[in-house]
């Protein structure tokens, strides 16, 4: 029996296939500012799970100094369903979505006088974890559920929805490109 070599060396790839190698940025992605990740209290026992999605002090929700809930509201995505893009003028969002179902979120600040200014993040929300996430006015927002079930997302808002007056603009789908809305691939 031939001695094995207990390493292999990047040298050893065959050269065909070298020329497509790379590593992967697990560098910090871009942020926008007022965007923010929140994890919650989530604990998995053998009978099942239990997660906290909000906890509300004087009608304040607690780790999101200011924020007042005026509404809450669900939304269903169907099965490879995209919604975008859309924004508010003065109103605050937070979304969740139960740990159970995955769901993909995009964030786009378009205001003018950001200092995060064209910025884009690439959220997944579920996927096991159990989040919560807080759009500011001015960010443009979507979703797209890549799963092959409906998707459930929870949202609270600061301010209730009048539908004369609805504090919500519209842009293209696509605004950002198609691509945008795809699962990213290696390269």
């Amino acid at each position: 029996m031939k001695k094995s070599t207990p390493f292999f060396f990047l040298k050893d790839i065959d050269p065909t296939v070298k020329e497509k190698v790379f590593e992967q940025d697990y560098e910090t992605k871009l942020s926008i500012k007022g965007v923010r990740v929140v994890e919650l209290n989530y604990f998995v026992e053998e009978d099942g799970d239990f997660g906290e999605i909000l906890r509300i002090t004087n009608g304040e929700v607690e780790g999101f100094p200011g924020f007042r809930i005026a509404q809450v509201n669900r939304t269903r995505l169907n099965s490879q369903a995209i919604k975008a893009w859309h924004f508010h003028v003065k109103q605050h969002v937070l979304w969740y979505i139960s740990p159970a179902f995955n769901l993909f979120v995009g964030l786009w600040d378009i205001r003018n006088n950001s200092s995060t200014k064209g910025n884009v993040m690439r959220v997944l929300l579920g996927q096991g974890k159990s989040t919560i996430l807080l759009i500011p006015p001015g960010v443009a927002h979507g979703s797209a559920n890549f799963s092959q079930n409906p998707v459930n997302l929870y949202y609270f808002t600061n301010c209730q929805f009048n539908k004369r007056q609805p504090d919500e603009k519209r842009l293209p789908w696509d605004s950002l490109g198609e691509s945008f809305w795809l699962p990213q691939r290696d390269k």
